[in-house]
């Protein structure tokens, strides 16, 4: 119980930092003119090329990716920490 709370808590975390330093890779498409999109799988944080634009955060794209790379850090935690736990046997 205590372990999978660790790796729960771990995936939560990285899924976070994972998600939110995906907000500084632009991933605006070359034919847009005028934004910049950033956020990887999908484009999360929206920021209008103009002085004192707003910006905008499409908070469903945000919670899908931080969805993603939560269940991406879980499952790579449960193998780092089982391997880990279990060392090879001579």
């Amino acid at each position: 119980m205590q372990r999978k709370f660790s790796s729960l808590i771990f995936a939560l975390l990285v899924g976070l930092s994972v998600t939110l330093i995906t907000g500084l890779v632009d991933v605006t498409p070359t034919d847009l003119v005028g934004a910049t999109w950033h956020g990887l799988p999908l484009a999360w944080f929206y920021v209008i090329v103009y002085p004192g634009s707003p910006w905008t955060v499409d908070w469903i794209n945000f919670a899908d990716d931080l969805a993603l790379w939560v269940v991406i850090s879980f499952v790579i935690g449960l193998f780092v920490f089982r391997k880990r736990s279990h060392p090879k046997q001579n």
